[in-house]
Formats: C-alpha cells, structure tokens, sequence
C-alpha cells in the first residue's frame, strides 16, 4: 500500500525496452527517492510501522562449505595512541601477516561487546549501523598470505567467529596485473550491502541508512589501518559489475543478495600508487576469476518488498568508470587542526565506542576541545579517515551549540571546503551575518548564523528526540546536493552519504576521546531543517544528524565480552 508508480517518482516510461536512460534520468530519479523518502512531522517515510521479530534478517552473513581462516585476536590495549595514528606518517608500519590481517578485521568490522537484558542478547560491533542492524558486509581480496593461503585469494569476514571464509583462489596471472596497479604489498578490502536489514525496519528509506553505514564502515577500516601504519584509498574508478565479479556475488539473486558498494586499497603508509594509476586502476580481465566456493545460507524467513528502493539502486549504479574531470585537485590542506595532547590508544576507543541511547541535559566542554572535535572533520593531507576519499568534501555541517564554555549558544556552520564558502552564504541563511568568532582559531572556518537558545530547535528537527538537546552540541550535516550529482552522476549520491557516515565515526571517536559519549541520528525532519537553515530548492540537502554529550547509562542492561562465544574474553 506504500508502493507508487513509476510515473509519480518521475521516472519516464521507455519506448525501447532496451534503451539506456540518460544521465539526467537517472540524478532525476535519484532525487525523487531522496525527497519521496523525507520524514515530515505529519507523516513519515513509507515503512511497515511494526516490527516483525519472526522475520528479522540475521545480522551474521555465512557462507557454507568454504574453508575457514581463524583469525587472531589482540588485546585492545595496544597500539598507537589516538593522536598519533589519525595522521598518517607517525606509525611504523606493520607487516603483512596473518596477525596485521587479524587486527585489521577485529579493528574495522569486529565485535566490540554484547549487551544482554531481560532474556535478550545482541552483539556490539566498532562500526555503528542504524538500528544495529548492519547491512555491510566485507570481503579480503590479496596475494599469498602465511596463515591465510599459499594463492591470491578472495575471502568473506564472518564477524561472529572472526574468521575468513575462503571463497575462491584467485589465478596467479589475474592477481599480477590487479597488484601491478598498486603500492607494494598493496590488499584490496571489497565492501557490499544487504539492503533487507535495513529495509525490515526502516521501509523505504533504507536504502539512506545503508550508504551511511557504509561510510562508518570504511571508515572504521580507514582507522584501523591507520592504527598499523596503513594508508586506506578508495579505489573510485572501479565499476560496480567489476566489483560485483570480482567478489563473486553474481549468482547472489532477490531480496538478501549483497550490493556492491566500494573497493578499497590497503598499503603500507610511505608508499605511493604508480604513476597515479588511482585515477584509471581497473579490475579487468575478470574472466579468468573461477566458480566461487560455498552459498549464502537464509536470513530471513520471508522478505516485504520495496521496489522504490531496487529503482534508485539501479539509478545509482557505477556501469562505467568516471570521466577524468570527476577527479578533484585533493587533498585540501587543513591548517585548522589544534594538535592537542590527547595520550589515549585509538584501539582502546575503538572497541569502547557506545550509541548513547540518552544525554543528561548538564555535561559540557570547553572551548578547545570541542574546535579539536570539529576540526578533526577537516580533510587534508594525510587526515585520517578523509584521505581515503578521492573527491572534495561536498558536506558541511550546521552545529547546535548548547553548551560550550566560551561560545555562545547558537547555530553555526562548519565549512568544511573553503570553496564552497560563497555557494553556502548564497543558499544557506542567506540573510545571516556569517560572523567569524574572536574566540575561535583566525584559519577555523566556523561562522555563527544566529545566536540563542537552539535546544528546542535541534529536537524539534531530529524527530523530537531530546537527545539533540540534551548534549553539548548536535550536528546536522548538509550535502552539496543537486549540481553534484548532475557533475558526478547518480552514483555520487551514495558517495555524499559515505562522506557522512566518514564525519560520524570520527565524531563517534572524539567524544570517546573527551570521555563523553555521542550518537548517530538517522530520523530527522529533512525539510524543516532547510527551513531553518533558509535552504531553498535542492542545491543542499539535509543527510544525517549527529549529537555529543554526557550519557545517560542504562543499568539495566549487562555487558559480556565481544569474544567470549570463541573462548576468548
């Protein structure tokens, strides 16, 4: 009863059955799901409105009758600390082993704790998805690896028993000519989505919190690389039927089958691609990768469909790679990061990163460290986990400060391109003064909007959940948004999201680091916020809200250990 026509999301009919729609086509199509699946505060995005816990999809994807890698796992006490592993060039790095394989997994896409209540019990993992249902799953792809295999192969993560499961080898010749395209000792790490997990919950809007929980995930793996003295790339110019081959998901068919999403290189920090074969890297020729072992087992006993969400799939599909002005002139440099001391390891506020489910409306921070948490989302060079991305930034954050000793209360933007500076003042608040602050670094560019008590606000915008109001500050975060994805194509809009999900891990990380606690927030009043903003039209658009504060702990819940099913505490 959700469903609507092909004709209402603005999608025309095609005379040819085998006609290819035009570029314009597909960003139209894409902007009818975006604005088809806004929340409003008389009504909400097209979903079920229940929760069918008979056909809750498993959160565990498992291949049957591949061989199995146990893979090791390390105390989170050690490594790098925070401050040293988010910029690139200040860890020795690791080599490539069974054991660098092992953290890296354990780091990126592991277990981070289980929570029990009542006779409920359900897994914590270091990357945060919507609702904890976690639509992303990862795959390995290398050469010979002791421990692993004596052959190139290409392997799925199985986070529950934090194994490799083999899929297939991948023929030797095949593996040299992927490799002669990258940095020495150069892995690939394949990222895809399952949209059913989200869509079982979320309905039609799925397919949003999909792409943000592949931002946190590549992020997460960006980060834990770092923690290695690794360097994460997004390898942009990969195809998604490339992807799609190359991980074996072609005999993958319905509602559970995974998505491609992203390549990524993995290579020691210090190392450079050849000559900048980042730009043009290809998987071809595919046609020497064999039959994959093992298939899929269920997760779900059965399956609510939402054809909305197969159509902007289609629409933001990658067929082909992208033309060389998709490329920008990257990194920008970021002179705005205040270097603060902060000894703290990054493994140890990776596996201790909670969603606060509540804020106690009293917590606050000074000045410093709350510019340090949102310089941190600056890109520049070797800024980790923003050095992954190929692209500009093309987010921008409105902040809500509530309660920042040294700043007033008040809406602030955070622009995260100095760029796009003209382009936001014309189109975002518009009559706004854009007053930089005394109290801030001259080369931070924070600029206040309008002064006052913005706590009502903040909630009122994310669904009217206190939480936004309750903490230090809250965030919205902003895309560049129509002429983006007529530049880039309707595949950028996943990107857009990915870059989003990237601002919320890290933002994840430094409130660990300032010993407060901070939560994704997926349901928000998309165009109210535009009204509060004086957003007009599609030039920018609301993709994700954020908040930080002091948590609110229920004590009712117990914490077990993430591995104690393994033998393992």
């Amino acid at each position: 009863m959700f469903h609507r026509s092909r004709k209402i999301l603005g999608q025309k009919p095609h005379t040819d059955p085998g006609s290819k729609p035009s570029p314009a086509a597909l960003v139209q199509v894409t902007i009818d799901y975006h604005d088809r699946t806004k929340h409003h505060p008389d009504r909400s995005a097209a979903a079920l409105g229940f929760m069918d816990w008979d056909t809750q999809p498993d959160p565990f994807r498992t291949f049957e009758g591949t061989p199995r890698v146990q893979l090791a796992l390390r105390d989170p006490a050690e490594g790098p600390t925070y401050q040293a592993a988010l910029l690139e060039g200040q860890v020795e790095p690791a080599p490539l082993t069974h054991t660098m394989i092992s953290q890296l997994f354990q780091d990126g896409l592991g277990l981070s704790a289980w929570k029990e209540f009542d006779q409920a019990r359900w897994s914590l993992r270091v990357n945060p998805s919507s609702g904890n249902l976690h639509p992303t799953e990862g795959y390995l792809v290398g050469g010979p690896i002791e421990g692993l295999h004596h052959q190139p192969a290409i392997y799925h993560y199985q986070p529950y028993h934090h194994v490799l499961e083999r899929r297939g080898a991948l023929p030797a010749a095949a593996w040299a000519a992927i490799s002669a395209q990258l940095p020495p000792e150069t892995v690939l790490v394949g990222l895809t989505s399952i949209y059913l997990r989200e869509s079982w919950k979320y309905g039609e809007r799925a397919f949003r919190y999909c792409q943000h929980d592949l931002g946190h995930a590549l992020a997460a793996l960006g980060i834990a690389a770092a923690a290695l003295g690794w360097t994460a790339r997004v390898l942009d110019s990969v195809t998604d039927p490339q992807l799609t081959a190359l991980l074996g998901l072609d005999s993958q068919n319905g509602p559970e089958a995974e998505q491609p999403d992203l390549l990524l290189a993995l290579f020691p920090q210090g190392t450079k691609f050849p000559d900048d074969r980042w730009r043009s890297f290809t998987l071809l020729p595919l046609e020497s990768i064999p039959s994959f072992l093992g298939e899929p087992l269920p997760l779900a006993k059965a399956h609510q469909p939402w054809p909305v969400i197969d159509e902007v799939h289609a629409a933001t599909s990658r067929t082909e790679p992208p033309p060389d002005s998709y490329w920008d002139a990257y990194p920008i440099p970021n002179t705005a990061l205040v270097r603060g001391e902060n000894p703290k390891g990054l493994r140890r506020l990776v596996h201790q990163r909670r969603s606060a489910v509540d804020m106690d409306g009293r917590t606050g921070i000074h000045l410093e460290p709350f510019i340090q948490s949102l310089a941190r989302t600056l890109p520049g060079p070797g800024q980790v986990p923003f050095s992954a991305l190929p692209w500009r930034p093309h987010v921008h954050l409105l902040v809500f400060v509530h309660r920042v000793q040294g700043l007033e209360p008040g809406l602030y933007c955070l622009v995260r391109d100095p760029a796009a500076y003209d382009n936001l003042h014309n189109h975002l608040a518009p009559e706004a003064a854009w007053i930089r602050q005394a109290s801030c670094p001259p080369n931070f560019p924070f600029y206040l909007l309008a002064e006052g008590d913005v706590r009502s606000t903040a909630a009122g915008l994310s669904c009217g959940q206190s939480i936004a109001a309750d903490g230090v500050y809250a965030v919205a975060m902003v895309a560049e948004f129509e002429e983006a994805l007529k530049a880039r194509g309707a595949s950028f809009y996943k990107r857009l999201h990915w870059e989003a999900g990237l601002i919320g891990q890290l933002l994840y990380l430094e409130a660990e680091a300032l010993d407060i606690r901070s939560t994704g927030i997926g349901c928000f009043f998309d165009d109210s916020t535009h009204r509060v903003a004086g957003m007009k039209g599609h030039t920018f658009q609301d993709l994700y809200h954020f908040t930080l504060g002091g948590p609110v702990d229920d004590d009712r819940l117990v914490t077990q250990p993430p591995y104690a099913h393994l033998g393992e505490a």
